[in-house]
């Protein structure tokens, strides 16, 4: 059974840090690209994040670029998000994406939720 399980959201102050989690089973995950992706009420889903299976290489959106770090851990399965220098833009539900790299199967989480606010 695959299961994506994201931990780590609240509500903190603009300015403040929150580290993200994503905890992978059911599935091989150093054979899967990872990703952090938000949705803010009334938009649209956008990625946040990527990393390469082997955790060589990573991206970002513009939004982000300087205060977000993604990182992996194969021997934990685990991804996270590192969220620094947050701001009231930065509110939404934060979601882990798994995007199989020799298989064609693309997994979700549930979602976390990161408010900004004072």
């Amino acid at each position: 059974q695959v299961q994506l399980v994201e931990s780590g959201g609240g509500l903190v102050q603009p300015g403040g840090s929150l580290r993200l989690s994503c905890a992978a089973s059911g599935f091989t995950f150093s054979s899967y690209r990872m990703s952090w992706y938000r949705q803010a009420p009334g938009k649209e889903r956008e990625l946040v994040a990527g990393i390469t299976a082997t955790g060589g290489s990573t991206n970002y959106a513009d939004s982000v670029k300087g205060r977000f770090t993604i990182s992996r851990d194969n021997a934990k399965n685990t991804v996270y998000l590192q969220m620094n220098s947050l701001k009231p833009e930065d509110t939404a539900v934060y979601y882990c994406n798994a995007w199989g790299v020799i298989l064609p199967y693309v997994y979700w989480g549930q979602g976390t939720q990161v408010t900004v606010s004072s």
